[in-house]
């Protein structure tokens, strides 16, 4: 039987550009947002701060609220996992370079940190796709912001 985890999703925005990340030592692991896995007894809107924190860096950010939730059978990508996804809109409120690297020192994968990530400002009408179908909610975040 497939463990069963709970992720949450970020989409990190600053008008109407969405924050983009790439794995600098896995470039095959494709676009990405800020996310991750919820903790045992988190609660879902401490799990996501907290996982845009690590990952990115950024702490200035105004919660904009869920966007939707679904669940994803992760055998595509070699995982025997169920993930059931919580997508949440955060507004930055800091000013930023339009791009910059940030370590994670805490992988919820286990794996020995830290994990060297890039991220990245683009107009999020140019935004279609991204690793692990994270583009599931931008419609719904594009409807939030225009």
């Amino acid at each position: 039987m497939p463990a069963l985890k709970q992720k949450v999703y970020a989409y990190i925005t600053s008008g109407k550009r969405l924050l983009l990340m790439r794995h600098v030592d896995f470039p095959e692991s494709g676009l990405q947002v800020a996310g991750g896995t919820v903790k045992q007894g988190e609660d879902l809107v401490s799990a996501v701060l907290r996982e845009v924190e690590e990952e990115t860096g950024l702490m200035n950010l105004e919660f904009n609220g869920c966007l939707g939730a679904s669940i994803r059978y992760m055998k595509d990508v070699g995982l025997d996992e169920i993930h059931h996804r919580f997508f949440y809109h955060l507004r930055c409120l800091e000013e930023t370079p339009p791009s910059w690297r940030h370590d994670e020192h805490d992988p919820s994968d286990g794996s020995p940190g830290p994990i060297h990530l890039e991220w990245f400002w683009t107009e999020l009408d140019d935004v279609h796709e991204l690793a692990g179908n994270q583009e599931e909610f931008l419609n719904t975040l594009q409807l939030n912001i225009d």
